[in-house]
């Protein structure tokens, strides 16, 4: 097939201008033959320097053989090429669209590109007038350094603006090329890769004696087979350590700790309080735990545990002497003390004795050992419930045999919880075994069974299984035993529901408790003032040893002072109100 293309050159430019745009032309029409899919070959002839009308470049092409319908085909395509080829070869090179990529980067807000020569371009900044490189012929020098420009506050007219903003109230220090606030995308594929720990063995050793100390674990755990797999597992370099080895570095934090203690014990203003507790071994060795108490810089009740002791012989007067001694001389704390108080029922009136010469000698204010107290009031209210559950064993024997009775079968629970249901008893409470070394679980076990006793009663018909139920004067010791203690359930739960109790608080619950028992004492039943004047007893030995450090920090309170020590006292001692009132008034002038 041979085709004639006529083409008329442009009255603008050389005659090389001229060439190069028929070259491009017959290129692009080449290329739309090719795309027809049945040329195999192009012969092109082409006189360039023949500028007449007439002259025709001519095109011979040479096709495969083709069937008539695919003849036909490419007969169509043929026309739709020449049609394209006439349609651009109209047009000039002024009016031909050139196809550019569009410009994202937010640089082109702020520059504009300027042709300076015919293959070199400048990018001028808006703001300041600067040039800056662009392209050079085939060369394009990109945008970052035009991105350092606005982005680093060198352009002078972008730092002029800031200037005015921040004027006008708007601290928003933002450059004009602000990257985006997203994350931005990642370019390559990357693994977290964690970064590398050194290993340190001193270190480890310390966070195990820590670990053991912390949670009382016993030092024998690091010789046993599963912590030693469990540690190769996390750290196969790192080397066992013995019993031994742990023993001493549990010393060594305590030597450190302790230097840490005594330097905050040094810098506190106040004085100190401490406590003393006896603990005896399955092997009869006594342990005297001694805690001090005192008040920091930010006005925080702090405890510290500062000694435990070993006692060969805990039975003896001497046992709590001496170790309040090495711990008064080893913290320091000579100077120091004002009070000391046992949190042991069997501190005996000598070892207070005995306690006495040791500190008033150093410590003038403790007012002669006067603030040496026998006993602590918690320890005080746990006597006294003691000694009621005591009192009543037999009784609470058959409620806690009932309570079992319910409680261990689910058979038993649920005849019960029907029973209930049937005689609509309003009680809400839970029936719950006591835990018998705790008196006020006991004491909610009594409470319970106590408002539920309209179901023992019918129990006994309803189960075969229920043999022995409380009789009804059983019920009633037991509404007498809930007399005593509710007063001490309510006062234990009120001194550790507050966080910091004053001594008010302490002064109030005490001077209750004995006007209670003293009005229990004068009643006409015989089982309840025989208990009555049991914890009266206590209570008024307690109140003879506390009564003036109580009754001092009353005084103390600017709410009460004087007032409600005489108003008190008078109701407790009667006849020798004014003689203890005098004591009182007399330790407050001393101190």
């Amino acid at each position: 097939i041979s085709l004639p293309f006529c083409f008329f050159p442009p009255k603008i430019g050389s005659a090389k201008d001229q060439i190069q745009l028929a070259s491009r032309i017959l290129k692009a029409q080449i290329s739309l033959f090719r795309s027809a899919r049945f040329l195999r070959s192009v012969r092109i002839f082409f006189d360039p320097f023949d500028s007449s009308v007439s002259t025709v470049p001519e095109i011979s092409l040479r096709h495969r053989s083709l069937s008539k319908k695919k003849k036909k085909t490419a007969e169509e395509k043929m026309e739709t090429a020449i049609e394209v080829y006439n349609d651009v070869e109209m047009r000039s090179p002024e009016t031909q669209p050139i196809k550019r990529r569009k410009k994202k980067s937010m640089v082109w807000e702020h520059f504009t590109v300027e042709t300076i020569e015919p293959d070199l371009r400048r990018a001028f900044c808006k703001g300041c007038n600067q040039s800056f490189a662009y392209s050079n012929g085939t060369k394009v020098a990109g945008t970052s350094h035009l991105k350092r420009h606005i982005a680093k506050g060198t352009c002078p007219a972008l730092i002029h603006a800031h200037e005015n903003e921040n004027e006008n109230g708007n601290n928003n220090m933002t450059t004009p090329y602000t990257p985006k606030s997203e994350t931005p995308r990642r370019r390559y594929r990357t693994h977290n890769i964690t970064p590398y720990v050194s290993f340190d063995q001193d270190k480890c050793r310390h966070e195990i004696a820590k670990m053991i100390i912390m949670h009382d674990y016993p030092l024998h755990m690091v010789e046993h087979p599963g912590f030693i797999s469990f540690v190769k597992s996390l750290q196969p370099h790192f080397d066992n350590v013995s019993f031994n080895n742990v023993q001493g570095d549990c010393v060594a934090t305590y030597l450190a700790e302790k230097q840490n203690v005594l330097k905050s014990l040094e810098a506190i203003p106040g004085r100190f309080c401490l406590t003393l507790d006896l603990w005896t071994s399955k092997l009869t060795l006594g342990y005297v735990f001694i805690t001090v108490h005192f008040i920091n810089s930010d006005w925080k009740i702090q405890k510290k545990l500062v000694n435990v002791l070993m006692e060969p012989y805990p039975e003896s007067d001497e046992a709590f002497s001496l170790a309040v001694a090495n711990c008064v001389s080893e913290w320091g704390l000579e100077g120091k003390l004002f009070s000391v108080s046992f949190n042991h029922q069997r501190a005996s009136k000598t070892s207070a004795e005995n306690i006495r010469p040791l500190i008033c000698i150093k410590n003038p204010g403790i007012l002669d050992g006067q603030l040496v107290i026998g006993n602590c009031v918690a320890r005080t209210f746990s006597g006294l419930a003691k000694d009621v559950l005591d009192k009543g064993k037999d009784v609470i024997k058959k409620i806690r045999d009932s309570v079992k009775h319910v409680k261990t079968s689910e058979s038993h629970e649920e005849r019960f919880v029907e029973l209930k249901e049937q005689l609509q008893v309003p009680s809400d409470k839970v029936l719950s075994l006591d835990d018998q070394t705790q008196w006020n679980t006991t004491y909610k076990m009594l409470v319970a069974a106590s408002e539920l006793k309209e179901v023992f009663y019918c129990l006994e018909t309803a189960d075969p299984d229920y043999k022995q139920p409380p009789s009804a004067e059983n019920w009633r010791n037991v509404e007498a035993l809930c007399t005593f203690l509710k007063p001490l359930f309510e006062a234990a739960s009120t001194l550790q529901s507050t966080e910091n109790p004053s001594a008010v608080t302490f002064f109030h619950e005490v001077w209750k408790t004995q006007s209670d028992l003293s009005r229990a004492i004068g009643g006409d039943e015989p089982y309840v003032a025989g208990i009555a004047k049991i914890m009266k007893e206590k209570v008024d030995k307690y109140w003879r040893d506390c009564s003036l450090v109580l009754a001092m920090a009353v005084v103390m309170d600017p709410r009460f002072k004087m007032k409600l020590v005489e108003f008190s006292f008078s109701k407790i001692f009667g006849e020798d109100a004014g003689k203890n009132i005098k004591t009182v008034d007399d330790g407050i002038h001393e101190l």
